[in-house]
Order: C-alpha cells, then structure tokens, then sequence
C-alpha cells in the first residue's frame, strides 16, 4: 500500500524571529510584535522569551503588558515579511510545485514525488530545515505524516526547530494520546463540549459514534469522527480558492452593556486583522455575527465598491453594532469576517 508523504513546516514565532534576526537589541528579550501598550489592539507574535511569561498570539496588548510589564512593543514591517516569506517558499519549490501556503509562515507540501527524487519526507523536511537556517538565519519547524491533520499537529510537537515524524503504523497511538484540546481545528468551545460528553482525549473520541458526533456538532462531527482514526484525505491543494475570513468569541457571561460589546468587538477585529495580514487578502463585505442568550442568531453586513482597508475595518464593524436590534438582549456571542474576496493578492493592506 502507498502512503501520501506530506509536509507541514512551521515557522517559529516568524514575525518575532525576523525582528530579532534584523536588531541585536531585540535578541535574548522579550517582544511582541503588533498592538500598542497603552492602546487597544493585539499581539501578532510574541517571541519565546515573551512566551515564557505567558503571552500568546491574538492576546490583547494590555493583557501582555501585564504579563510582562519589560516586554518590547514593535512595530511589524510586513513588507519584509513578505520578502521573507517569498524567499522561504523559493525553497520549498526546489523540492515541490504541490505547495498550500496557509499564511505567511506555514504551508503544507506534497512530496510524495519529488523534484530531486530524493524519496524520504524525513531527508527533504531536514534539506529545507537546514536551508532556510543557513540562508536566512531562521529556524523552522517540522511535521511530517501521510495526511494533512497528524503533520500539521506534529510540527507543533517540539518547537521551535523541531522535527516530528508520525508513520503510517503510528498515527492511531499518536491520535489516541493526544488531549482533545492539541486537535486542530477543534476550539475552547468546541474542546468543553466534547468533554461534557466526557471526551477528553483522541482515545476517547475514537469510541464515539458517528451518529453522537453529527447529533452534537452538526457536519464536522463526520471530520471529527475520521481524524479520531487517523483518516483525512484533503488534498494539498496550491491554488484554493478562500472564499471568507473570520473570526468569533462566545462569552462565559452574556453581555448586555454596550461599551462592553464595541470593546469585545474591537478585540475580534484586531484579530481578524492579523489574519488578513497573514494571508495577503481583504475583501469587500464585512459581516457581523450576533448570537442571543436565546440562541438566535442575525448577521448585519455592509459592502464597499472597493476592499474594505484592514485600519477602516472597526468603523464599520462599530457601525453595523450601532443598527443591530439588541434592544438590551443578552449576547452570548459576536463574530466578524470579510468576504467578497477580490482575485488578486492586495498589495496595499495596511494593519496599523
């Protein structure tokens, strides 16, 4: 039987890196690269020795300063992330064409025949380890596995500059231990629901139904039910098409007062601002997403003739709270995205 050779590379903590690699008065030091200390806004990336106090990506600015009240704020210069990032897929392409970036910093490669004829997943992800160190003074991370899900898993297994392979023979055992909180693409929400059904481990979720599974969460419960047994055939696609862009939080309390909302709002759209920076793209459509304490749900949207810049974003996400018919229900959740995605990468985007 023949196996998919499949890539994850994953650069650690890119934005940060990039920074202490250009300024030796950031190397050793904690920074966090995006948001303001004193301002609204969130951590883009954090380096390791930001990590160490606790500080994460997407956390708001405020939040890390009082983790780490020496923490260095820089300014990113996506310009030269992007530069870098074109250089490191200039690498990748010496080895494969079947390249699905999935944002500045990680993209899945297809290897399963390669360029150089080389054979081994192992010896390529170690080649381009090795390039991009010697060549830009970087360091990345590695997963590698016959399907898209146990590799992008691995590469965040032994960070930074770490190498995980999962085989073929061990990718049940490797899903079985895993904490249903490491699977990709199962959330804070997602991840207290499944243990409310006492599901706390890929062991566990293996020995729910599939019935269960579709009952509890809908469609993905299907998707679910197949990473618990280590079957997913997405293929490495380099050219998909991402039709939206969003992101949504689900309160612990529900939210009645306003300020309250617009501040939870601005923290969403600061996030989904990294993510469309990330990815090159913005759009024409900016969506709200309102969920009662009843459940119900509305959405409120509003599209530009022209993309919508990421820095006029929270005016109209702001605007679209102002019309929507709260009338002082509690709200579990908001949620915003853009869509309307233009076919051309913008060059142009601005996040701060």
């Amino acid at each position: 039987m023949s196996f998919r050779k499949i890539i994850h590379i994953d650069m650690d903590a890119f934005y940060a890196s990039v920074e202490q690699r250009d300024h030796g008065a950031y190397r050793g030091v904690p920074i966090v690269v995006g948001g303001l200390p004193h301002q609204r806004g969130v951590v883009a990336t954090a380096s390791y020795e930001a990590r160490a106090f606790g500080i994460r990506s997407a956390m708001p600015s405020k939040r890390a300063r009082e983790l780490c009240p020496h923490v260095i704020f820089v300014q990113p210069r996506f310009d030269v992330y992007k530069s870098v990032s074109k250089a490191i897929r200039s690498i990748f392409h010496r080895y494969t064409d079947l390249i699905e970036p999935l944002s500045l910093d990680e993209a899945y490669l297809d290897v399963t025949k390669d360029k150089q004829e080389i054979g081994s997943a192992i010896t390529i992800a170690k080649d381009i380890k090795r390039a991009i160190k010697d060549e830009l003074l970087l360091t990345a991370s590695a997963g590698i596995s016959t399907n898209k899900f146990v590799a992008k898993i691995a590469s965040d297994l032994n960070k930074p500059d770490g190498l995980t392979f999962v085989g073929p023979s061990k990718i049940e055992s490797f899903i079985a231990q895993l904490p249903i909180e490491k699977f990709y693409g199962i959330g804070s929400v997602t991840a207290k629901k499944m243990k409310s059904l006492n599901i706390y481990s890929g062991a566990e979720l293996r020995e729910a139904s599939l019935a269960t599974l579709i009952r509890h969460f809908g469609k993905v419960g299907k998707f679910y039910y197949d990473i618990a047994r280590g079957i997913d055939n997405r293929p490495v696609q380099s050219a998909r098409a991402i039709k939206s862009i969003s992101v949504e939080d689900t309160f612990r309390k529900d939210l009645f007062d306003l300020d309250l909302l617009r501040e939870e709002l601005s923290i969403l759209v600061d996030k989904l601002a990294v993510r469309l920076e990330s990815k090159q793209l913005t759009g024409h459509t900016i969506t709200l997403k309102i969920k009662f304490a009843d459940f119900k749900q509305i959405t409120r949207n509003y599209t530009h003739p022209t993309p919508i810049p990421l820095n006029k974003m929270k005016y109209h996400a702001f605007d679209l709270l102002d019309i929507a018919p709260i009338e002082g229900r509690g709200i579990r959740l908001l949620g915003i995205g853009i869509s309307n995605l233009p076919d051309q990468l913008s060059s142009q985007l601005t996040l701060f």
